[in-house]
């Protein structure tokens, strides 16, 4: 495989940018979104670089939609073409139901849910050019279950689910295949942001049924698998990833 794009948002750190690592060492070329971490992103970037594949960093909070045309007006001039759109960028506001102000649900749910609409729609006018393309979504298990002081994230991720399946229908005319990944408690940067992080990470070593934590590679081999050829006939899903913590509840 030559010349094939993949953009994968919020791809400075963590799940974002061991995609990317994935990705360019399967023969992509990558385009790395970050809003905050401009050293990780150029870090990144030289690993990319590293595999023998171009990059393209483009800075870019994507809870903004003229930013998300900025960001793919880059990504045509540059290569000209998308392959694989990764979703990964999250944020959020960790708080009780009764302490959450409007500011904090437009903020989580710009990030996490109008995002994907509004790149998806820039991400297939690219990906029709060149015969279709594949759109992963990262989401978790807040989505589905109650998780403490995770209201508003969780909701997003809700929405997230949904919106993967409208995609899926809509844009299957083009040959462009939507799907999202949900993963379990996995130690990662964003963690940290969780009050009761602690708490999270004991719970996922002594409940998972598989006896271990999920890891960050356990999520990227499915994105692997999903913006794969095998994958073709997985439409509109969102496959969890928790080593059967869920099952539990």
């Amino acid at each position: 495989m030559t010349q094939k794009v993949a953009l994968i948002t919020g791809s400075s750190r963590g799940i974002g940018k061991a995609t990317a690592l994935r990705l360019a060492a399967a023969g992509y070329d990558i385009v790395i979104n970050y809003a905050r971490s401009k050293k990780g992103a150029l870090e990144t970037a030289e690993q990319i670089e590293a595999l023998g594949r171009k990059v393209l960093i483009v800075k870019a909070n994507v809870g903004d939609v003229a930013k998300i045309k900025e960001m793919f007006t880059q990504i045509e001039a540059e290569f000209g073409r998308l392959d694989v759109f990764v979703n990964n960028a999250a944020s959020g506001v960790q708080r009780p139901v009764m302490e959450l102000e409007e500011s904090h649900w437009d903020w989580t749910l710009n990030i996490n849910s109008k995002a994907l609409l509004f790149c998806a729609q820039e991400a297939a006018k690219l990906m029709e050019r060149n015969g279709g393309g594949k759109i992963v979504s990262i989401s978790s298990l807040g989505s589905i279950r109650y998780l403490e002081n995770y209201t508003v994230v969780g909701v997003s991720k809700a929405a997230l689910e949904a919106l993967t399946r409208y995609l899926a229908v809509e844009l299957a005319s083009k040959n462009i295949v939507v799907n999202a990944v949900s993963g379990g408690a996995i130690d990662t940067e964003a963690l940290k942001h969780f009050p009761n992080r602690e708490e999270l990470l004991q719970e996922a070593k002594d409940k998972t049924p598989a006896g271990r934590m999920v890891e960050i590679e356990d999520m990227v081999n499915c994105v692997m698998f999903l913006v794969s050829e095998e994958s073709s006939m997985i439409r509109g899903q969102t496959i969890i990833i928790d080593g059967g913590i869920s099952l539990l509840v």
